[in-house]
């Protein structure tokens, strides 16, 4: 296995004036088919792709139950003012939970359950810990969609990552249609980093986290990532697991319709991709948005 260096900033964004973009270097997947369960066609799939979507990942029995802790969490009362528990601006619902494997021994099991955490593993060619945690709301009419971005690039930002060594599970809650704000991506954009424009606000987490504005790529940016990779999107009955890079372009529109959408997302970074300061931030974000405990999950 090989250990990340850190004293270079390979990546960097937050600049004064737009930067080309940076063609990455590291692999989407640092592991082999002898490491886990996805086959060898699977990782090389998920290499040049960056994602891979598993139907069924979860029984109807287990989206029962996480659904459950997603309700409990979003009507408990002793988490009103947590700084873990993000609304929507607009309308004061529910939009994410953060922590949650320390609000739920549910879904901290799930978190370490061998079917999670042995792809997690197998992905990053090492041993993981999880980066941050939160499940996803969004509800019907009102819900507010995620403007285009790379999680990796706040990551490293923000909180000092030092490359996208790391992977994302979205799981399925309730079905995924193309029109009730279902998640978009890039396929192939997990190659190329793009530089932000733009200082880090103090305290951005306290705005970003209801509607991201720093770190976002431009206009021109997207419409060029758009024309070489495409955009495809993740749908798929409740119960469905998204694996993608961290450094994939992804975004996902309102919720119109009467169908609700919620997810449980996890990130699960290399152990030996621990994070450092922050390369353009001021400060680190709290450490229920980025964890800096950096033991291995088992």
């Amino acid at each position: 296995m090989t250990t990340t260096t850190t004293a270079e900033d390979l990546f960097p964004t937050r600049l004064a004036q737009p930067s080309d973009f940076i063609t990455r270097t590291q692999p989407a997947v640092w592991g082999s088919a002898g490491d886990g369960p996805f086959s060898a066609t699977e990782l090389e799939t998920h290499e040049g792709r960056g994602f891979t979507i598993l139907d069924d990942f979860i029984s109807s029995d287990d989206v029962a139950l996480y659904s459950g802790e997603l309700d409990r969490l979003a009507s408990d009362t002793a988490l009103q003012g947590d700084d873990r528990l993000i609304t929507e601006r607009t309308t004061g619902t529910v939009r994410s939970v953060f922590e949650v494997e320390k609000l739920s021994s549910v879904l901290d099991a799930l978190a370490r359950d061998p079917k999670v955490l042995d792809r997690a593993r197998q992905i990053v060619g090492s041993e993981v810990y999880l980066h941050q945690t939160r499940i996803n709301y969004m509800p019907s009419f009102t819900g507010t969609g995620f403007y285009w971005h790379s999680d990796f690039e706040t990551w490293h930002a923000e909180d000092g990552m030092p490359i996208p060594r790391a992977v994302s599970l979205s799981i399925a809650l309730t079905d995924n249609y193309p029109f009730n704000g279902g998640l978009m991506v890039m396929p192939g954009s997990h190659r190329t980093f793009v530089p932000a424009v733009g200082e880090t606000p103090d305290n951005n987490h306290e705005q970003s986290l209801q509607a991201q504005e720093a770190g976002v790529p431009s206009h021109a940016a997207i419409t060029a990532l758009a024309d070489e990779y495409g955009i495809d999107q993740f749908t798929g009955a409740a119960g469905s697991a998204l694996w993608f890079d961290s450094n994939i372009m992804h975004g996902s529109g309102n919720n119109i319709t009467p169908y609700a959408r919620s997810n449980v997302f996890m990130v699960f970074n290399s152990v030996e991709n621990a994070l450092v300061d922050p390369y353009a931030a001021k400060s680190p974000r709290p450490t229920h948005i980025a964890n800096r405990d950096f033991t291995p999950l088992g």
